[in-house]
Formats: structure tokens, sequence, C-alpha cells
């Protein structure tokens, strides 16, 4: 049975009230308006983001806002190297039961919640990152051979200091393959700079009031998934990855030079389910060329593996998503 057609009229009114959610953290995070818009796309189609910046940019104060917006449960957990799988999951409590009886009950741990900001996830060992694989995938937990789901929506937001890196343990692919987006938070210039001084150094700011309930949210995220996608933009994501791979032959010379592994067909999907929700903010009834491209480098940049040129050369992968994707759209007609 195929969904209902998209209408116009549907999109207007679920636009407008993105776009009011939008703004309500904005007006709270200040100049960072592309990176707000873009957590609010991870959100929107169902994914997971890895924010990566300097302390004291904000990144607390962004994921915090975005929960307030909608009115989820918020949990944040400071990872350090002495952190363990169970201090993230749950554990089981000896306690005693009425008649003198003892039993184990169960101690959800924080991931048991809507969004889970995991701040500074490289400083935890590889056993306590892979304790989030299954929840991120799966949006489930398997603790003591007992299978428990999460609540939706369920959203991780982890976070990396790129300046700190003595003592960390760097995602492995697999994890970093999970993350939707990665997002690169970069100081202010001087003028905005001065706008967020000014305004966090008076008087605290009202406690930010629900934007959109679960069950509207909740919409939304399915109405993202009726977006229109032609098989010409279908078949441009699929370019853009095999572009991404050194061995194909639709590579640019910058890859076939500097990466060694390409893009995973998650990142395809992580492409389009980003334009889909980026066109509905926009309020179209389908995806455009421009919706995929603007997407491209927040759903490829992580999933790029430089070879030891690619590392010593400086460029970035940003710079070679954007090589990767001019050369599918040569190769894509109708593109």
């Amino acid at each position: 049975m195929t969904a209902p057609e998209l209408t116009a009229e549907q999109v207007k009114i679920h636009r407008d009230a993105a776009r009011r959610l939008l703004a309500a953290v904005q007006e709270r995070f200040l100049q960072q308006d592309t990176v707000s818009e873009r957590l609010l796309i991870c959100l929107l189609a169902g994914g997971h983001a890895l924010l990566e910046g300097a302390p004291g940019l904000g990144k607390t104060t962004l994921v915090r806002c975005l929960a307030d917006a909608v009115a989820l449960d918020f949990r944040r957990v400071q990872f350090t190297p002495d952190l363990m799988p169970a201090d993230i999951l749950g554990s089981r409590v000896l306690e005693l039961e009425d008649g003198g009886a003892r039993g184990f009950r169960f101690e959800p741990g924080p991931i048991f919640t809507q969004v889970l900001l995991a701040d500074e996830i490289n400083r935890a060992t590889p056993r306590t990152q892979s304790a989030l694989l299954e929840a991120m995938q799966e949006r489930q937990v398997t603790v003591f051979g007992e299978t428990r789901p999460l609540q939706e929506p369920f959203l991780v937001i982890a976070t990396q200091n790129p300046i700190e890196m003595e003592g960390t343990y760097p995602l492995p692919e697999a994890q970093l393959d999970r993350f939707l987006f990665k997002l690169e938070l970069r100081l202010p210039d001087a003028e905005g700079l001065q706008a967020i001084l000014a305004a966090t150094t008076g008087a605290p700011p009202e406690h930010l009031e629900p934007i959109l309930t679960q069950e509207e949210l909740l919409g939304l995220r399915a109405l993202v998934r009726q977006v229109a996608v032609s098989s010409d933009i279908v078949n441009l994501a699929a370019h853009v990855i095999h572009a991404t791979h050194p061995e194909s032959e639709l590579a640019p010379d910058s890859v076939r030079t500097l990466v060694r592994y390409g893009a995973s067909p998650r990142g395809g999907q992580a492409m389009l389910l980003a334009a889909k929700a980026h066109a509905l903010l926009q309020g179209e009834l389908h995806v455009r060329v421009e919706d995929l491209r603007r997407q491209a480098v927040p759903a490829l940049r992580h999933r790029l593996i430089l070879g030891y040129e690619g590392e010593a050369s400086g460029v970035s992968a940003d710079q070679l998503v954007d090589d990767a994707f001019a050369a599918a759209v040569r190769v894509t007609p109708t593109a």
C-alpha cells in the first residue's frame, strides 16, 4: 500500500512549524544559524550528530535549547577514560524484596532518554564508545540478555574537541558511520562575538517554552519520508558516493590521490534523508539538486578516510567531498 501523495498545504503547515522551532533555537544560540539548521535536519531525518568545536562555543547550550523547544527528555554524559559501559546503559542493583527474599532490579542508565549529549566522546575507551552503537542504529539496548526499546524520538549528539587530542581514542569508522552529520563549530567573527557577549552577560534568559509537541515532531519526521525524490536525484547521490572511492572511474584526481577509503551506502542514505528534510524546511514538495548539494559535506566529511598523502597535504575532507560532487554532476546528465 503506497503512502498518500504529499500536498502543498501539508508542506506549508509543517514547514511553518519547523521554521518556528528553528527560529526559537537560533534566538538562543546566536551566530551559528547554519549549525542550528543542520542539527534540526538531523532531528527531522531521524539521525544523530557529531559536533566538533573548541570548548566554550556553546555546544551544550545548543543541544539543551533543541531539547527544550520540543519538550524532550535531556541527559548529558561527560565521557572520561574511566567511564564504563554500565555507566551509560545501566546496571543491576541487588535489593531485598518483601519477605526477605533478594532479587535484582535493573537501574536504567542515562541512555534511556530522548536527547543524549555524549560530551567529549573521544575521551572514553573504545569499549565504552561502542556501548552506543546498538542504541544509535537499532533504537534499543541489550543489557544482561534483555532487549529494551528506547523512547522515540531518540537523538545522540556527541561532541569532540579538535584541539586537545592527547589521551583521546579516535572514533572507529563503524561508529562515525552511525552519525548522520558531522558539524563543525567555529568562532564567530568580532561582530558576532560582540552580540553573544552582550546577550549572555546580562539577565539570564527565560526558560524556553516548547514550540512543538512530541507528536508534532514525530509527524514532521513521517512527512520527511514522504518528500518526493526523483530517480535522477537518487542516481546523482549514488554517483557522489562512487566518486568518493579512489578506485572508481568517477573519482576526481584529488580523490584518487588523497583518499584511502570512500563513503559507505549509509552516507548516501544520509544525504538523501537530509535533503528531504531541507526541502521540507524550504517548503518544497520534492528534492532538488541544490538540496542534495547543501547536505553532501556534513553527511560525508566524516566518512572519508584519507591516505598518508591526504593527511600530509592538509586538504580538507570538505574540499574532497565538493570535488566528488562536481565529478558526479558531470556524469549525471539531468543534474
